[in-house]
């Protein structure tokens, strides 16, 4: 494997150097190469600080952009794999993601990662992909929030095709049931330790009144037990007309800082999701993990970066398979 990464780095570097596409010589140099760790040092070696920056000035404008960009890679993994689906626009020939129930007028990021991919496309031609890129701003994302930083495998490739369907069906719901969240990671390789140390990410973020409304009843049609005074307090906030637009913190204690709060809120009855209250009134097993959570930053935040990495390495577009778009909402011609 290391003499495939040493032959495909300087074969990059020399289409660089000669001016012939980088994407066609990764295809001839680099077939079967999988991820790996500082793989594009040596030919693109600002990358990393060009999407730092981005991530740092839109979270910086929007606190909020850190859950969202977060979250774009997450929806990302769960449709296929890691493999920037989720940023192509329709086409002809295809309906994409980003009108399927769970993105449809909720996925937020899209000019950030345009923004990053522009440039990306004047430093190192067609060598960083969509893929990525959404790997990396998930991380930054985290760091910028209070959370760990973790080395980003690179050496995705980015698909040529998205499917709403797939999107609608392989995507947790806000209402999900512990066997069905376990049901859904296990689809696609990860354990229940993964799901819960994945929900973490609900330590920052909001969601819409719509997509919690069984919690302010005191329960949910899951039997997640509510803190009553919580529920007094997300009635008033979804009172409005505007209620399907009214927007909930995930964690109201910390919502801006990527820490453990979001088990703590939990085994206080205050989680904002149904599919976030259920892992401790749903599941023995998903309880003890939420409990040492809650009890330990630094285990969530071990395993939170583990889950993360083994969530980055999902599907198979690596080496020959797939292409680095030069744009994320399309494919190349």
């Amino acid at each position: 494997m290391a003499t495939y990464l040493v032959l495909c780095v300087v074969m990059l570097k020399l289409a660089i150097a000669f001016g012939s596409t980088p994407n066609d010589t990764l295809n001839e140099a680099c077939g079967g190469v999988s991820l790996g760790f500082g793989i594009f040092q040596d030919i693109c070696p600002e990358a990393e600080a060009i999407i730092f920056s981005w991530v740092g000035k839109a979270v910086s404008n929007d606190p909020r952009m850190a859950a969202s960009l977060l979250r774009l890679h997450f929806h990302d993994c769960f449709v296929n794999g890691c493999d920037a689906s989720i940023l192509l626009d329709d086409t002809e020939n295809f309906v994409g993601e980003k009108t399927a129930g769970p993105n449809l007028n909720s996925l937020r990021g899209f000019e950030v990662i345009d923004a990053i991919k522009s440039e990306l496309e004047s430093v190192c031609p067609q060598t960083i992909s969509c893929a990525d890129i959404l790997a990396t701003v998930a991380r930054d994302s985290v760091v910028l929030s209070g959370g760990p930083a973790w080395e980003v495998q690179m050496g995705r490739r980015d698909s040529l095709s998205a499917s709403k369907e797939a999107a609608n069906n392989n995507i947790p719901g806000p209402n999900s049931t512990v066997s069905t969240l376990v049901a859904m990671f296990q689809n696609v390789g990860l354990s229940l330790n993964d799901m819960v140390a994945l929900s973490g990410a609900h330590t920052i973020g909001k969601a819409r009144c719509s997509t919690f409304s069984t919690r302010l009843q005191g329960t949910n049609q899951n039997g997640a037990d509510i803190n009553l005074d919580f529920a007094a307090s997300l009635q008033q906030l979804c009172s409005g007309s505007d209620s399907s637009t009214t927007l909930a913190h995930l964690d109201l204690v910390t919502p801006a800082t990527f820490d453990n709060q979001y088990y703590v809120n939990l085994l206080s009855g205050e989680g904002l999701l149904p599919s976030d209250q259920v892992l401790v009134s749903g599941n023995e097993q998903t309880r003890k993990i939420v409990e040492t959570y809650a009890e330990d930053p630094f285990v969530f935040f071990e395993d939170f970066k583990l889950s993360m990495l083994k969530m980055g390495s999902l599907g198979e577009l690596t080496g020959s398979n797939g292409e680095i778009r030069r744009n994320c909402r399309s494919i190349n011609n």
